[in-house]
């Protein structure tokens, strides 16, 4: 099938976007890579009235350092992600994930934010956002305002983002250089979706985990941090593994599809929550 009829708008700079948003009446779309966003157009899923693209918009297609964060533009695609140097030094979990995203086709015009608002529960960034605690700014005709990942993903495909609203930065905080992290993630080929995903960091102090964060996805309708989970491996060793992992199997709420019975993910989700933890927990100083 073929987008229904719409008017096509090239913005020409981030103030024109917003204003195009506020007037659109909840009836535009933003068109940044276009991987997610054009399939649903051409079944018909969506049905702007206007399709609204960033891309000529100077400036949005940076990775910026800072002194305690990395701020990601809208503009950034996947394969800038994967690539970065800066990235790689301080977020090497993150470089990590990004081999297990989609193709290399996709990763070429796909975008990190774009990720993000399609919030997909069975896509890897998404997940690391959360794991991150990433701050996401989104923008409007009217002002900006700050949100937390944790508070970002209501459902799937269901974001805090209002119609008239865009996504104009995301910042990373800096992790310690001394954090252990491990990525684990299991996709019946790569590059497809995953039945499930871990992604953990830690540091070590006096042969205790400190500082733990432990992400899940493929198990819920959003991403979910396992807080239970981390409070059962703080201040403890690999001792802990087993129990850590039990409370991370009873947190989760996966679904049965066609793709793996709920039984079958809990199961799944728990072997690899052990091996992201015992990576981390090996690779912290």
């Amino acid at each position: 099938m073929k987008p229904a009829a719409c008017e096509y708008v090239a913005a020409r700079d981030l103030d024109h976007a917003l204003q195009v948003l506020a007037q659109a009446g909840g009836d535009a779309k933003i068109l940044a890579g276009g991987q997610s966003l054009m399939p649903m157009l051409n079944f018909r899923l969506l049905n702007p009235a206007i399709l609204l693209d960033i891309n000529r918009i100077a400036g949005l297609d940076r990775i910026i350092v800072k002194r305690d964060m990395v701020t990601i533009g809208p503009l950034v695609r996947h394969r800038t992600t994967a690539t970065h140097p800066v990235i790689a030094k301080y977020f090497p979990i993150l470089t990590k994930a990004m081999t297990h995203v989609a193709h290399h086709t996709i990763r070429n015009r796909g975008t990190f934010v774009g990720s993000l608002c399609h919030a997909d529960p069975a896509a890897e960034l998404p997940m690391m956002a959360l794991l991150l605690n990433a701050e996401i700014e989104i923008s409007s005709a009217t002002g900006k305002r700050l949100v937390s990942a944790r508070d970002f993903f209501l459902g799937p495909l269901v974001t805090v983002l209002e119609p008239q609203e865009m996504v104009t930065s995301v910042d990373l905080p800096f992790t310690s250089s001394s954090t252990g992290w491990g990525f684990e993630e299991f996709a019946r080929r790569h590059g497809d979706y995953a039945l499930a995903a871990v992604a953990v960091t830690l540091s070590r102090r006096r042969n205790q985990a400190r500082h733990v964060r432990i992400a899940v996805m493929g198990v819920g309708e959003t991403p979910l941090r396992m807080t239970a989970a981390e409070e059962v491996m703080d201040r403890n060793n690999l001792d802990a593994l087993a129990d850590v992992v039990e409370a991370i199997r009873r947190a989760v709420k996966p679904a049965t599809d066609l793709h793996a019975s709920a039984e079958y993910r809990r199961h799944l989700v728990g072997v690899l929550a052990g091996r992201a933890i015992a990576a981390a927990w090996g690779s912290a100083q």
